[in-house]
Protein backbone atom coordinates (compact mmCIF):
# COMPACT_ATOMS: atom_id res chain seq x y z
CA UNK A 1 0.00 0.00 0.00
CA UNK A 2 2.09 2.90 -1.25
CA UNK A 3 1.77 6.32 0.39
CA UNK A 4 1.43 9.30 -1.90
CA UNK A 5 -0.10 7.90 -5.09
CA UNK A 6 -1.48 10.60 -7.41
CA UNK A 7 -5.02 11.24 -8.53
CA UNK A 8 -5.80 10.23 -12.10
CA UNK A 9 -6.32 13.07 -14.57
CA UNK A 10 -9.27 13.72 -16.80
CA UNK A 11 -13.01 13.78 -16.15
CA UNK A 12 -13.08 10.51 -14.18
CA UNK A 13 -10.23 11.62 -11.91
CA UNK A 14 -11.88 15.01 -11.37
CA UNK A 15 -15.17 13.34 -10.46
CA UNK A 16 -13.47 11.06 -7.93
CA UNK A 17 -11.72 14.05 -6.37
CA UNK A 18 -14.77 16.32 -6.07
CA UNK A 19 -17.88 14.17 -5.57
CA UNK A 20 -19.60 13.88 -2.21
CA UNK A 21 -18.65 10.57 -0.62
CA UNK A 22 -20.91 8.36 1.47
CA UNK A 23 -18.96 7.00 4.46
CA UNK A 24 -19.98 4.11 6.71
CA UNK A 25 -18.26 2.45 9.66
CA UNK A 26 -17.99 -1.01 11.17
CA UNK A 27 -17.02 -0.47 14.80
CA UNK A 28 -18.13 -2.05 18.08
CA UNK A 29 -17.61 1.04 20.29
CA UNK A 30 -20.72 3.30 20.38
CA UNK A 31 -18.84 6.43 21.49
CA UNK A 32 -16.24 6.01 18.76
CA UNK A 33 -18.95 5.52 16.14
CA UNK A 34 -20.63 8.73 17.28
CA UNK A 35 -17.31 10.53 16.94
CA UNK A 36 -16.80 9.25 13.39
CA UNK A 37 -20.34 10.27 12.51
CA UNK A 38 -19.78 13.79 13.86
CA UNK A 39 -16.50 14.29 11.98
CA UNK A 40 -17.87 12.98 8.70
CA UNK A 41 -21.16 14.90 8.96
CA UNK A 42 -19.45 18.26 9.45
CA UNK A 43 -16.85 17.74 6.71
CA UNK A 44 -17.74 19.27 3.32
CA UNK A 45 -17.78 16.61 0.61
CA UNK A 46 -18.50 13.74 3.02
CA UNK A 47 -21.85 12.26 4.04
CA UNK A 48 -22.49 9.83 6.90
CA UNK A 49 -24.25 6.70 5.71
CA UNK A 50 -24.60 4.64 8.88
CA UNK A 51 -22.77 2.11 11.00
CA UNK A 52 -22.68 -1.50 12.12
CA UNK A 53 -21.18 -3.17 15.17
CA UNK A 54 -20.37 -6.67 13.86
CA UNK A 55 -19.12 -8.54 10.82
CA UNK A 56 -22.55 -9.75 9.71
CA UNK A 57 -24.16 -6.34 10.15
CA UNK A 58 -21.24 -4.67 8.41
CA UNK A 59 -21.54 -6.88 5.36
CA UNK A 60 -25.30 -6.28 5.28
CA UNK A 61 -24.78 -2.52 5.65
CA UNK A 62 -22.42 -2.39 2.67
CA UNK A 63 -24.76 -4.57 0.61
CA UNK A 64 -27.70 -2.25 1.29
CA UNK A 65 -26.06 1.17 1.46
CA UNK A 66 -23.28 0.75 -1.11
CA UNK A 67 -21.08 3.43 0.52
CA UNK A 68 -18.04 4.87 -1.20
CA UNK A 69 -15.82 4.32 1.84
CA UNK A 70 -16.16 2.02 4.84
CA UNK A 71 -14.09 2.50 8.01
CA UNK A 72 -13.26 -0.79 9.76
CA UNK A 73 -12.11 -1.14 13.37
CA UNK A 74 -8.95 -3.25 13.38
CA UNK A 75 -10.09 -4.97 16.60
CA UNK A 76 -12.98 -6.50 14.64
CA UNK A 77 -10.68 -7.71 11.89
CA UNK A 78 -7.47 -9.08 13.42
CA UNK A 79 -6.87 -11.52 10.55
CA UNK A 80 -8.12 -9.44 7.62
CA UNK A 81 -11.10 -11.69 6.86
CA UNK A 82 -13.70 -8.92 6.95
CA UNK A 83 -11.52 -6.62 4.84
CA UNK A 84 -11.05 -9.41 2.31
CA UNK A 85 -14.78 -10.13 2.02
CA UNK A 86 -15.69 -6.45 1.69
CA UNK A 87 -13.00 -5.70 -0.89
CA UNK A 88 -13.82 -8.82 -2.90
CA UNK A 89 -17.60 -8.34 -2.73
CA UNK A 90 -17.63 -4.63 -3.57
CA UNK A 91 -14.86 -3.71 -6.05
CA UNK A 92 -15.76 0.01 -6.00
CA UNK A 93 -15.77 0.24 -2.19
CA UNK A 94 -12.71 1.82 -0.56
CA UNK A 95 -12.03 -0.27 2.55
CA UNK A 96 -10.14 1.78 5.15
CA UNK A 97 -8.92 0.15 8.36
CA UNK A 98 -8.46 2.19 11.54
CA UNK A 99 -5.50 0.54 13.26
CA UNK A 100 -5.31 0.52 17.05
CA UNK A 101 -2.08 0.52 19.05
CA UNK A 102 -2.17 -3.25 19.69
CA UNK A 103 -2.03 -3.97 15.95
CA UNK A 104 0.33 -1.22 14.90
CA UNK A 105 2.86 -3.70 13.52
CA UNK A 106 4.43 -4.55 10.17
CA UNK A 107 2.90 -8.04 10.36
CA UNK A 108 -0.64 -6.72 10.75
CA UNK A 109 -0.24 -4.15 7.98
CA UNK A 110 1.06 -6.94 5.74
CA UNK A 111 -2.12 -8.84 6.57
CA UNK A 112 -4.23 -5.85 5.50
CA UNK A 113 -2.29 -5.41 2.26
CA UNK A 114 -2.83 -9.07 1.44
CA UNK A 115 -6.52 -8.83 2.35
CA UNK A 116 -7.05 -5.97 -0.12
CA UNK A 117 -7.37 -2.93 2.16
CA UNK A 118 -7.26 0.34 0.24
CA UNK A 119 -6.29 2.56 3.16
CA UNK A 120 -4.87 2.35 6.66
CA UNK A 121 -5.08 5.09 9.27
CA UNK A 122 -4.23 5.14 12.99
CA UNK A 123 -7.30 4.81 15.21
CA UNK A 124 -5.97 7.88 17.06
CA UNK A 125 -5.97 10.02 13.91
CA UNK A 126 -7.24 13.58 14.39
CA UNK A 127 -10.40 14.80 12.61
CA UNK A 128 -8.58 16.71 9.87
CA UNK A 129 -6.31 13.77 9.04
CA UNK A 130 -9.29 11.41 9.13
CA UNK A 131 -11.16 13.49 6.55
CA UNK A 132 -8.06 13.74 4.38
CA UNK A 133 -7.40 10.01 4.68
CA UNK A 134 -10.96 9.15 3.67
CA UNK A 135 -10.80 11.35 0.59
CA UNK A 136 -7.32 10.23 -0.46
CA UNK A 137 -8.13 6.56 0.04
CA UNK A 138 -11.15 6.88 -2.24
CA UNK A 139 -9.32 8.88 -4.92
CA UNK A 140 -5.96 7.10 -4.89
CA UNK A 141 -7.20 3.59 -3.95
CA UNK A 142 -3.94 2.99 -2.07
CA UNK A 143 -3.24 5.26 0.87
CA UNK A 144 -1.28 4.85 4.08
CA UNK A 145 -1.13 7.51 6.78
CA UNK A 146 2.44 8.87 6.98
CA UNK A 147 2.82 7.67 10.58
CA UNK A 148 2.15 4.06 9.48
CA UNK A 149 3.96 4.15 6.13
CA UNK A 150 7.33 2.94 7.54
CA UNK A 151 5.62 -0.27 8.70
CA UNK A 152 4.10 -1.17 5.34
CA UNK A 153 6.07 -4.00 3.70
CA UNK A 154 7.42 -3.47 0.21
CA UNK A 155 6.37 -6.67 -1.53
CA UNK A 156 7.59 -7.94 -4.86
CA UNK A 157 5.04 -8.35 -7.62
CA UNK A 158 3.13 -11.58 -7.20
CA UNK A 159 4.46 -12.21 -3.71
CA UNK A 160 1.71 -13.02 -1.20
CA UNK A 161 1.92 -12.13 2.45
CA UNK A 162 2.29 -15.20 4.67
CA UNK A 163 0.53 -13.52 7.60
CA UNK A 164 -3.16 -13.83 6.70
CA UNK A 165 -4.90 -17.15 7.23
CA UNK A 166 -6.84 -17.97 4.05
CA UNK A 167 -10.61 -17.49 4.21
CA UNK A 168 -12.11 -20.98 3.79
CA UNK A 169 -15.73 -19.82 3.58
CA UNK A 170 -17.68 -17.88 1.00
CA UNK A 171 -19.09 -14.48 1.93
CA UNK A 172 -22.58 -15.92 2.50
CA UNK A 173 -21.27 -18.90 4.47
CA UNK A 174 -19.37 -16.48 6.69
CA UNK A 175 -22.57 -14.57 7.43
CA UNK A 176 -24.44 -17.80 8.18
CA UNK A 177 -21.69 -18.96 10.54
CA UNK A 178 -21.74 -15.64 12.41
CA UNK A 179 -25.48 -15.87 12.96
CA UNK A 180 -25.16 -19.49 14.11
CA UNK A 181 -22.53 -18.29 16.59
CA UNK A 182 -25.09 -15.79 17.90
CA UNK A 183 -27.38 -18.72 18.71
CA UNK A 184 -29.76 -18.54 15.78
CA UNK A 185 -31.51 -21.60 14.40
CA UNK A 186 -31.74 -22.13 10.65
CA UNK A 187 -35.18 -20.52 10.39
CA UNK A 188 -33.98 -17.34 12.12
CA UNK A 189 -30.87 -17.23 9.95
CA UNK A 190 -33.07 -17.58 6.89
CA UNK A 191 -35.29 -14.70 8.00
CA UNK A 192 -32.32 -12.47 8.77
CA UNK A 193 -30.57 -13.09 5.44
CA UNK A 194 -33.77 -13.28 3.38
CA UNK A 195 -33.01 -16.84 2.31
CA UNK A 196 -35.02 -20.04 2.30
CA UNK A 197 -34.46 -22.48 5.16
CA UNK A 198 -33.29 -25.07 2.64
CA UNK A 199 -30.65 -22.68 1.32
CA UNK A 200 -29.43 -22.08 4.86
CA UNK A 201 -29.23 -25.85 5.43
CA UNK A 202 -27.10 -26.14 2.29
CA UNK A 203 -24.77 -23.41 3.57
CA UNK A 204 -24.52 -25.11 6.97
CA UNK A 205 -23.56 -28.42 5.35
CA UNK A 206 -20.88 -26.65 3.33
CA UNK A 207 -19.56 -24.90 6.44
CA UNK A 208 -19.29 -28.18 8.34
CA UNK A 209 -17.48 -29.80 5.43
CA UNK A 210 -15.04 -26.94 4.92
CA UNK A 211 -14.24 -26.64 8.63
CA UNK A 212 -14.15 -30.41 9.18
CA UNK A 213 -16.68 -29.95 11.96
CA UNK A 214 -19.01 -32.58 13.42
CA UNK A 215 -21.90 -30.21 14.02
CA UNK A 216 -22.83 -26.53 14.31
CA UNK A 217 -21.39 -26.14 17.80
CA UNK A 218 -18.12 -27.74 16.77
CA UNK A 219 -17.93 -25.44 13.72
CA UNK A 220 -18.39 -22.32 15.85
CA UNK A 221 -15.81 -23.53 18.39
CA UNK A 222 -13.24 -24.22 15.68
CA UNK A 223 -13.96 -20.87 14.02
CA UNK A 224 -13.30 -18.93 17.22
CA UNK A 225 -10.18 -20.94 18.04
CA UNK A 226 -8.72 -20.36 14.59
CA UNK A 227 -9.58 -16.66 14.54
CA UNK A 228 -12.09 -17.04 11.73
CA UNK A 229 -14.69 -15.58 14.09
CA UNK A 230 -13.94 -12.83 16.59
CA UNK A 231 -15.92 -11.58 19.55
CA UNK A 232 -17.68 -8.36 18.58
CA UNK A 233 -19.19 -6.64 21.62
CA UNK A 234 -22.05 -4.20 21.30
CA UNK A 235 -24.96 -4.08 18.94
CA UNK A 236 -24.97 -6.28 15.86
CA UNK A 237 -27.37 -4.46 13.65
CA UNK A 238 -26.72 -1.71 11.13
CA UNK A 239 -28.21 1.63 12.01
CA UNK A 240 -29.95 3.95 9.63
CA UNK A 241 -28.46 7.33 8.74
CA UNK A 242 -28.84 10.22 11.15
CA UNK A 243 -30.18 13.24 9.29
Amino acid sequence: MAHGARTGRGALGLDRATRTLTVAAIDSVPLFREGLSAVVSRTPGLRWGGHAASHHAGIALCDQLRPDVVLVDSALDPHGHLTHLLAEGHPMLAVTVLVDSARRTAAYLATLVDAGAHGVLPRTVDPRQLAEGIRRTYVERHYTDPTLAPLVPKQRTGEASPTRTPMPLSRREYQVLQLIAEGMENSAVADTLFLSVETVRTHVKSILRKLSARDRTHAVTKAFRSGLLVVSPGEDEARSPRL
